[in-house]
């Protein structure tokens, strides 16, 4: 693939028409509504279009601009990234948003060569508390902050 002159950009904008594409068909299924009154559907559409744009302007720059390769010396990090996610979908329900969240970042951030862990404990608080108001409070999404077994639940 010759013809791909900046790699990075290139594969980057696929992985967002892929992303895109998912959210608009899943959110197919689901009734639109209008910009007044917004369905369920609205939302995974929009933004699976807006996902699917970008992904073509930054695909369609990579032909032109010259980058460099893409170079995966070491998927460790990669993997480390990934079970954090796979922690955080595991344990949200079951320990809450807090401690789900703090576990997303702290395991995350072992994946970066110049881990420290008190930056690592303090990201992760804060960000588990910004987490709590824009989702929990914000958006009203349906989950525990706290874990069950202390709040009685």
């Amino acid at each position: 693939m010759h013809w791909i002159r900046h790699p990075k950009d290139f594969w980057a904008g696929v992985l967002f028409i892929a992303f895109g594409t998912a959210a608009v068909t899943l959110g197919a299924g689901y009734p639109l509504g209008t910009a007044a009154r917004m369905g369920p559907g609205y939302f995974p559409r929009v933004l699976g279009m807006l996902l699917i744009g970008m992904g073509l302007i930054l695909a369609l720059r990579a032909l032109k601009l010259t980058g460099a390769p893409l170079a995966m010396r070491n998927v460790k990090p990669l993997v480390i990234v990934l079970a954090s996610v796979l922690v955080f979908g595991l344990t949200a329900t079951r320990l809450g948003v807090v401690a789900a969240t703090m576990l997303l970042i702290l395991i995350s951030s072992t994946a970066d060569h110049e881990y420290r862990w008190k930056e690592a404990l303090v990201s992760s608080l804060v960000l588990a508390a910004l987490t709590v108001a824009a989702f929990i409070w914000g958006l009203g999404v349906q989950l525990p902050v706290w874990p069950p077994f202390l709040t009685g639940r």
